[in-house]
Protein backbone atom coordinates (compact mmCIF):
# COMPACT_ATOMS: atom_id res chain seq x y z
CA UNK A 1 0.00 0.00 0.00
CA UNK A 2 1.15 3.71 -0.83
CA UNK A 3 2.33 5.85 1.42
CA UNK A 4 -0.18 8.06 0.16
CA UNK A 5 -3.17 5.13 0.77
CA UNK A 6 -2.11 4.92 3.91
CA UNK A 7 -2.59 8.35 4.23
CA UNK A 8 -6.46 8.34 3.00
CA UNK A 9 -7.28 5.51 4.94
CA UNK A 10 -6.07 6.77 8.70
CA UNK A 11 -7.89 10.65 7.36
CA UNK A 12 -11.21 8.36 7.16
CA UNK A 13 -10.56 6.20 9.89
CA UNK A 14 -9.83 9.49 11.95
CA UNK A 15 -12.79 11.43 10.65
CA UNK A 16 -15.34 8.76 11.70
CA UNK A 17 -13.71 8.31 15.14
CA UNK A 18 -13.92 11.92 15.17
CA UNK A 19 -17.51 12.11 14.24
CA UNK A 20 -18.36 9.73 16.55
CA UNK A 21 -16.86 11.61 19.24
CA UNK A 22 -18.60 14.87 18.17
CA UNK A 23 -22.04 13.08 18.33
CA UNK A 24 -21.44 11.42 21.87
CA UNK A 25 -20.07 14.74 22.96
CA UNK A 26 -22.61 17.07 21.56
CA UNK A 27 -25.58 14.74 23.71
CA UNK A 28 -23.36 15.17 27.19
CA UNK A 29 -22.70 19.00 26.19
CA UNK A 30 -26.12 20.12 25.10
CA UNK A 31 -28.21 17.52 26.23
CA UNK A 32 -31.54 19.09 24.99
CA UNK A 33 -30.08 19.24 21.31
CA UNK A 34 -28.94 16.81 18.86
CA UNK A 35 -25.86 17.52 17.15
CA UNK A 36 -28.32 18.38 13.57
CA UNK A 37 -30.07 20.72 16.18
CA UNK A 38 -27.42 22.65 17.42
CA UNK A 39 -25.92 23.06 13.62
CA UNK A 40 -29.39 24.22 12.55
CA UNK A 41 -29.20 26.26 15.07
CA UNK A 42 -26.02 27.61 14.66
CA UNK A 43 -26.43 28.18 10.83
CA UNK A 44 -29.90 30.55 12.03
CA UNK A 45 -27.85 32.56 13.81
CA UNK A 46 -25.25 32.87 11.31
CA UNK A 47 -27.53 33.69 8.57
CA UNK A 48 -29.95 35.65 10.68
CA UNK A 49 -32.73 33.41 9.25
CA UNK A 50 -33.10 31.51 6.16
CA UNK A 51 -35.77 29.14 4.72
CA UNK A 52 -35.77 25.46 4.99
CA UNK A 53 -35.25 24.68 1.60
CA UNK A 54 -32.16 27.10 2.19
CA UNK A 55 -31.47 24.82 5.28
CA UNK A 56 -31.82 21.65 3.16
CA UNK A 57 -29.89 22.86 0.32
CA UNK A 58 -26.63 24.00 2.70
CA UNK A 59 -26.40 20.60 4.42
CA UNK A 60 -27.18 18.21 1.23
CA UNK A 61 -30.46 16.88 3.44
CA UNK A 62 -33.98 15.73 1.86
CA UNK A 63 -36.80 18.51 2.27
CA UNK A 64 -38.60 15.94 4.67
CA UNK A 65 -35.53 15.35 6.88
CA UNK A 66 -35.29 19.30 7.55
CA UNK A 67 -39.47 19.64 7.69
CA UNK A 68 -39.26 17.08 10.39
CA UNK A 69 -36.08 18.49 12.30
CA UNK A 70 -37.65 22.36 11.73
CA UNK A 71 -41.11 21.10 13.29
CA UNK A 72 -39.62 19.63 16.61
CA UNK A 73 -37.39 22.40 16.99
CA UNK A 74 -40.73 24.52 16.60
CA UNK A 75 -42.37 22.21 18.92
CA UNK A 76 -39.72 23.09 21.48
CA UNK A 77 -39.77 26.46 21.21
CA UNK A 78 -36.44 27.19 19.66
CA UNK A 79 -37.02 28.07 16.17
CA UNK A 80 -40.30 30.87 15.14
CA UNK A 81 -41.56 31.30 11.50
CA UNK A 82 -41.44 34.98 10.38
CA UNK A 83 -43.36 36.18 6.80
CA UNK A 84 -40.19 37.30 4.47
CA UNK A 85 -40.56 40.86 4.21
CA UNK A 86 -40.09 40.77 0.43
CA UNK A 87 -42.11 38.16 -0.61
CA UNK A 88 -45.21 37.74 2.18
CA UNK A 89 -45.08 34.06 0.36
CA UNK A 90 -42.12 32.91 2.19
CA UNK A 91 -41.37 32.05 6.20
CA UNK A 92 -38.68 32.61 7.15
CA UNK A 93 -36.97 30.50 10.41
CA UNK A 94 -35.40 32.16 12.72
CA UNK A 95 -33.99 31.79 16.27
CA UNK A 96 -36.66 32.23 18.50
CA UNK A 97 -35.71 33.51 22.40
CA UNK A 98 -35.25 30.38 23.61
CA UNK A 99 -33.12 29.17 20.87
CA UNK A 100 -30.99 31.98 21.22
CA UNK A 101 -30.44 30.44 24.88
CA UNK A 102 -29.90 27.28 24.28
CA UNK A 103 -27.72 28.08 21.73
CA UNK A 104 -25.50 30.54 23.81
CA UNK A 105 -25.60 28.05 26.87
CA UNK A 106 -24.22 25.33 24.19
CA UNK A 107 -21.60 27.15 22.76
CA UNK A 108 -20.00 28.16 26.03
CA UNK A 109 -20.13 24.52 27.17
CA UNK A 110 -18.68 23.54 23.78
CA UNK A 111 -16.25 25.68 24.07
CA UNK A 112 -15.05 24.44 27.15
CA UNK A 113 -14.88 21.27 26.10
CA UNK A 114 -12.60 22.11 22.89
CA UNK A 115 -10.40 24.11 25.45
CA UNK A 116 -10.00 21.10 28.03
CA UNK A 117 -9.51 18.45 24.78
CA UNK A 118 -6.86 21.28 23.57
CA UNK A 119 -4.80 22.43 25.77
CA UNK A 120 -1.76 20.92 25.77
CA UNK A 121 -2.03 21.79 22.14
CA UNK A 122 0.89 24.51 21.10
CA UNK A 123 -0.69 27.92 19.63
CA UNK A 124 1.03 26.68 15.96
CA UNK A 125 -0.42 23.30 16.36
CA UNK A 126 -4.02 25.06 16.96
CA UNK A 127 -3.33 27.46 14.09
CA UNK A 128 -2.68 24.68 11.49
CA UNK A 129 -5.30 22.23 12.70
CA UNK A 130 -8.14 25.21 12.43
CA UNK A 131 -6.52 26.35 8.65
CA UNK A 132 -6.43 22.40 7.87
CA UNK A 133 -10.46 21.98 9.13
CA UNK A 134 -11.14 25.17 7.23
CA UNK A 135 -9.66 23.54 3.77
CA UNK A 136 -10.82 20.44 4.02
CA UNK A 137 -14.77 21.60 4.54
CA UNK A 138 -14.20 24.37 1.94
CA UNK A 139 -15.72 23.63 -1.82
CA UNK A 140 -14.10 20.84 -3.71
CA UNK A 141 -12.51 21.36 -6.50
CA UNK A 142 -14.51 20.78 -9.70
CA UNK A 143 -13.56 18.03 -12.08
CA UNK A 144 -13.11 18.56 -15.62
Amino acid sequence: MSGRQESLDTIQRELTAFARRARAAAARMHPELSLVAYTFLAHLEDKQGCRATDLAAHYLLDKSTVSRQVAALERDGFVERRVDAADHRVQVLHLAPRGIEVLAAARVRRRETFEERLASWAPADLDRFAAYLVRYNGEPPAHP
